[in-house]
């Protein structure tokens, strides 16, 4: 059966957290300045946790850390710098980590680009791939110490409904075979997220490490900032007088399933699966065109192969 939980799909991210105590917890976010990422960070520290905000922008993760600290009361969260698109720059924000934290209970690898224009990363690789998938792969690895010692830890995977627009094509991640398409590509690393949290739980669960994927439902934040105001309105995300989708969530609900893969005792040990609406999603059907995931992102043998290509790229670099 699914794992399910008493939240609607629609809870927030502050009524997930209610009544745990994770004082004794520290948690990473990627993104933790913006988006769901500041909520989810809101909602730990408001249980308590000390939270560490992994940020591109070190003067705007200054500002929400003070916010945060000032509204939840709770002065434990600190800033690093971290930009996904650079191995050097999760190099030395993975070592800057493990210098103060030898013990770390939860990794939330929040941040994420979407439908960019074609580019590449510092280090070659397609904008996407290489930011959503191989800068969190890099990252999660090197602080795996931290994550083994604090065992039993938890690792939360964001990714997409975007997934079901392509599987990984491992013989040709950057696009040199056919044409960059954006919502391949997004789709691309989305599904390559949700493959990272199964070859995480194949490889540590056994060590008290898991990895979950989560599908935090459509939000308006800094993600969209690659597309044109007509293109949202032609998807059907806002009409034309900017008034969002009914379907939308808030950042506050968009945090909540985040959150709940990083807390709910129901998911002490259970790794590899593939969360929305505070729930264990189910496989697509076609019936039900808003929700599910696509088998293909949860197939361990791709998970492995997946696994195995990302760790002779990232250290090829």
């Amino acid at each position: 059966m699914p794992m399910t939980s008493s939240f609607p799909a629609r809870a927030t991210a502050s009524e997930v957290v209610a009544g745990h105590d994770l004082s004794d917890k520290t948690a990473l976010i990627t993104g933790g300045a913006s988006g769901i990422g500041v909520e989810t960070a809101r909602a730990l520290l408001q249980a308590g946790a000390s939270v560490i905000l992994a940020v591109r922008d070190v003067q705007k993760g200054q500002e929400v850390a003070a916010e945060l600290s000032a509204t939840t009361g709770n002065p434990r969260v600190s800033v690093v710098a971290l930009d996904l698109g650079s191995l050097a720059s999760v190099r030395t924000a993975a070592a800057e980590v493990l210098a103060v934290t030898p013990r770390l209970h939860l990794l939330i690898n929040n941040a994420g680009t979407m439908a960019t224009p074609f580019g590449q990363t510092a280090d070659g690789f397609e904008t996407q791939f290489g930011t959503n998938h191989l800068g969190h792969f890099l990252l999660t690895t090197l602080l795996m110490p931290a994550l083994l010692a604090a065992a039993p830890a938890r690792v939360v995977s964001l990714s997409s409904i975007g997934h079901r627009r392509s599987d990984v094509k491992l013989d040709d991640l950057d696009f040199h075979q056919e044409p960059y398409e954006k919502w391949n590509a997004y789709g691309r690393s989305k599904t390559a997220n949700a493959l990272f949290a199964v070859g995480l739980t194949q490889r540590y669960g056994a060590q008290g490490v898991t990895a979950n994927a989560v599908h935090p439902g459509g939000i308006m934040t800094n993600l969209q900032r690659f597309l044109p105001r007509e293109e949202q309105i032609a998807m059907g995300w806002m009409d034309e007088h900017g008034t969002l989708n009914p379907g939308f969530k808030t950042p506050e609900q968009g945090a909540a399933t985040s959150v709940w893969a990083a807390v709910a005792p129901e998911l002490e040990g259970v790794g590899g699966l593939y969360l929305e609406d505070v729930r264990e999603a189910l496989p697509f059907d076609a019936a039900a065109p808003f929700g599910g995931y696509m088998p293909y992102a949860l197939d361990p043998e791709k998970a492995d192969a997946l696994w195995d290509l990302s760790e002779r790229l990232v250290a090829g670099r």
